[in-house]
Parts: C-alpha cells; sequence; structure tokens
C-alpha cells in the first residue's frame, strides 16, 4: 500500500491515484476547490438549474433525497432559500436510529417540508442484505440502490424535473480530473460509483428467493416519459461537512456529542445502526477504515497536520461495530459467527498477511497498530 503524502489515504481506497510526487486525487480535488473551480460562475449555473426547473415544474419544483442527516437538511435549506419548493424522499432504514428519527421529524416540522418515507418490506430488505453480503462482502449495496432508485423513479412518476443531491464523492475523496468537475448524478455515474458493484435488481432475482416483484423499489426507471436532471449541489457550492452541520444545527439538527459509532465525526453517520457495518467492511478490503476519510479532510481543511491526523488514528483504532453487528446479524435471523466468517472471505490477499496467526497489513501508516 501507498499513501499519500499530504492526507493519510492509500492507494487501495476506490477513485484513488498517487502520481509520482506522492499526491493522491483527493488532494488533488482539493486544489481544484480551491484554486480551479470558479465557485461564483458555479453558483450563477445553478440559478440557470433552478430557473429550468422551476419552469417545467407543475407542483413540486424537486426531490432531495434524505435521511434527516446533517447533509440532507443543508440541501433542504440550500434549495429553499433559491426560491424551490422541495419534496423530500427518504429511503427508510430498517436500522434507523433514535437520534435519525428525530432529526428527521424536526426537519420536516421545522423546514417546513413535504416529505415521502419510503418503506421496503423488511423481508425483502432482509433476504436482499444477506444475499448482497454473502456474494459480494456489501451489507450496504440494498441501501445504495434503493437510496438512488427510489428518488429517480418517484421524480419520473411525480413530473418533478429535478432532483438534488449532496456532495460529489468524486470531488471530495478521490476521483479523475473529469470525475471531480461532473455536476450530474446520471446511469454512468451510478454504474461506476453506486456502490452497487456492477450490479441492478435483475442481477439479484431468485437470490435468497427473491423475485422481481420483490424487487421493484431497487428498479431505476427504463426508457422514461418525463426528462428528469440529477445534480450535485457539491458542484455548484463549496461542500463543507463542518459547514453543513453548523447550518443545519441552527435550524434544529441535532447529534449526540461522544456517540461516535464509525470514524471521527460525532455528526456523521448517525441516522442508521447499520452504516458503521458498510464502512467496517472497507478494513478487509481497502484496510481502511472511515476515520482514513474523515481526518484526511480535516488536513485538507487545515484542522490538522498529518501528523495530528495519524495520532487520532491511532486513538480511534479499528472502531469495530460490535452491537450495530450483533443488530445487523439479528435482523438477519444469522449467528455472529457467519458475519465474521463472511467477512474474512472478502480479505484482501494482496495487502494482508498472516504472521504468527495474526492477520497484519504489510507496511501499514502506523508502525505500532494493534492488530
Amino acid at each position: 500500500m501507498k499513501y499519500c503524502t499530504r492526507c493519510i489515504l492509500p492507494d487501495t481506497r476506490p477513485g484513488i491515484e498517487i502520481d509520482e510526487d506522492g499526491v493522491c486525487t483527493a488532494c488533488h480535488g482539493d486544489r481544484d476547490k480551491r484554486a480551479r473551480i470558479d465557485w461564483p460562475a458555479r453558483a450563477r449555473a445553478f440559478e440557470q438549474v433552478v430557473a429550468e426547473a422551476k419552469a417545467r415544474s407543475t407542483g413540486y419544483d424537486c426531490i432531495v433525497p434524505v435521511s434527516g442527516g446533517k447533509d440532507s437538511w443543508y440541501q433542504i435549506i440550500k434549495a429553499q432559500e433559491h426560491g424551490l419548493r422541495p419534496l423530500g424522499v427518504t429511503w427508510r432504514t430498517p436500522a434507523r436510529t433514535e437520534i435519525g428519527q428525530r432529526n428527521l421529524d424536526q426537519m420536516i416540522r421545522k423546514l417546513g417540508v413535504d416529505h415521502i418515507d419510503y418503506t421496503i418490506d423488511p423481508e425483502v430488505e432482509r433476504k436482499f442484505m444477506i444475499a448482497a453480503y454473502e456474494e459480494k462482502g456489501a451489507t450496504g449495496l440494498p441501501m445504495h440502490m434503493a437510496l438512488f432508485a427510489i428518488p429517480i423513479t418517484l421524480a419520473v412518476r411525480l413530473r418533478v424535473p429535478l432532483i438534488v443531491w449532496g456532495e460529489n464523492p468524486q470531488l471530495e475523496y478521490g476521483g479523475n480530473e473529469v470525475e471531480r468537475l461532473a455536476e450530474e448524478l446520471d446511469a454512468a455515474w451510478l454504474a461506476k460509483h453506486g456502490c452497487l458493484q456492477s450490479t441492478d435488481a435483475d442481477y439479484w432475482v431468485g437470490k435468497q428467493g427473491l423475485t422481481e416483484a420483490d424487487l421493484v423499489p431497487y428498479r431505476f426507471p427504463t426508457q422514461p416519459d418525463f426528462a428528469v436532471r440529477s445534480v450535485f449541489l457539491g458542484a455548484f457550492f463549496p461542500w463543507d461537512s463542518f459547514e453543513n452541520t453548523r447550518i443545519a444545527a441552527s435550524r434544529g439538527f441535532a447529534h449526540d456529542a461522544g456517540d461516535l459509532k464509525t470514524g471521527s465525526w460525532a455528526f456523521a453517520d448517525i441516522d442508521c445502526h447499520f452504516i458503521s457495518l458498510h464502512h467496517f467492511l472497507k478494513w478487509y478490503k481497502f484496510g481502511i477504515t472511515r476515520a482514513f476519510d474523515n481526518l484526511s479532510v480535516q488536513i485538507r481543511r487545515g484542522d490538522m497536520s498529518r501528523e495530528e491526523a495519524v495520532e487520532r488514528l491511532r486513538d480511534v483504532g479499528m472502531q469495530v461495530p460490535g452491537e450495530d453487528i450483533r443488530r445487523f446479524c439479528a435482523f438477519a435471523g444469522r449467528s455472529e459467527s457467519w458475519f465474521w466468517e463472511t467477512a474474512e472471505r472478502f480479505r484482501n490477499p494482496d495487502i494482508w498477511v498472516k504472521e504468527g496467526g495474526i492477520w497484519k497489513i504489510p507496511g501499514f501508516l502506523i508502525e505500532d497498530w494493534s492488530w
């Protein structure tokens, strides 16, 4: 593994490349954000997006996919500030947290937004999550397929001309130069970056007994009779999770300080008990944890040095989400040994070696890491 000399991301992270100077694509993206992107021009371009949406609108001007988290609060606020009438659409996780529910309720009430909370049959989600975990090592695959497909399908059926997503991950966390500057979340983006492992709903028919009818919520519109534009808000305005949190908190968003499920930000990933598993499995596949991403963003923001980030990473450690793993196993109707045995099947042999019966990563960022 090679690590960026500016942040702490390794070249194993999907989308990351490290150049001959030792600098990763995510850090180059930060350079783009600061020096190469004309943000006033991007803001004007968003005004044109708004004008086109309102010209085609017959009711709601846009759909904003929301979870109730800090970023979806910010997306709703920003849409309303620009005169859009948004419809909030949520894929309801089968493991919504108490604070996630409170924030979603508060968002609807305090921001004054119409909202659809889309619940999929828990038995279907159970079968899909088992199938995705056993075959792809990805508990989050059904989640991502649903949270992308549901807003797009509803936009077509309800004749809503615009969908306003959040950040462009390829700008914030690594991507090539073309991907970093993308405005649109389209079919090509979903196929490459949507965490769908090159699958669609049809791929999963028959697995764990799933039927075509079961998978209707996960299907994207084919040959839609209404054109919907789908954009990243972070392509038009600088994306800053800390500023988003401040803005959201000023309107009623709350988080439990110190309740660190994964990563190093107490205000992130607090809506769902199962999101921690999605991040944890990156340890087996890529040798990283959620904290690698969080701390690297803070290095780029100037909040800390690379050395300070390494020490913080040492402090938080591997962050095994034991309680959430138990919740997931109970939901799946499987034993915890099944979870761990399945995880082991996806351990990346290109980066992991066994020494004295203990799995280790040679050349890991922290020499005295507790394996």
